[in-house]
């Protein structure tokens, strides 16, 4: 069973078997427990210097859009791996299927939040909501907002369950380092520029 959990978790053999330990052998809560100290483990490691790392271009085959993404870890050795370089190419194709505009919700300008709260405001009154319920709306709706243009924010690609957040915890904990995505640019055939 430790193996079968390793195989499928990819947390360390001796992790695999205290977490059917603590669960008594039973597999599902060995899998949770397992998640819920990764989780723990990945925020310990939040605050790791994240100096090194891959750009990872991803140009589509018939030329329509291309996306260039860093994402930094700890050390070289890392960068190297397999599991750090495919979770790169996958945040390269959530950007490039989501086309976020930011990387978190804190990257977002006041000015622009308080341009989409006014637009909520607006909705919700044409929509006759109440004044007494109109805050809620905006707020719900400020939210709704931030999970569409903010990367980490976004339903990862290839499975609804999580957000792209998540999926780079569950990393973090896997791969035993701190894992930031830094910045990232999105191109795509026809866009208008600032310059049009």
């Amino acid at each position: 069973m430790i193996k079968e959990l390793r195989a499928a978790t990819s947390a360390p053999m001796l992790d695999c078997r205290k977490a059917l330990q603590e669960a008594n052998g039973d597999y599902q809560k060995a899998v949770d427990w397992l998640r819920e100290k990764g989780m723990a483990t990945a925020a310990k490691r939040a605050d790791r210097e994240a100096s090194n790392g891959v750009v990872r271009c991803i140009p589509m085959a018939v030329v329509v859009w291309g996306v260039m993404v860093e994402v930094n870890c700890e050390t070289d050795f890392v960068a190297r791996s397999e599991k750090f370089r495919t979770l790169a190419h996958e945040i390269a194709l959530q950007i490039a299927a989501s086309a976020p505009k930011y990387i978190k919700a804190e990257d977002i300008p006041a000015a622009e939040l308080d341009h989409e709260a006014e637009i909520a405001r607006a909705r919700a009154k044409e929509e006759g909501k109440p004044d007494n319920v109109m805050a809620k709306i905006v707020e719900g709706r400020l939210e709704k907002f931030k999970d569409e243009v903010c990367l980490m924010r976004q339903t990862y690609i290839r499975d609804e369950n999580i957000n792209v957040e998540k999926l780079v915890l569950q990393n973090v904990a896997a791969i035993g380092e701190n894992v930031i995505v830094r910045r990232f640019q999105r191109w795509e055939l026809g866009e208008s520029t600032s310059k049009d």
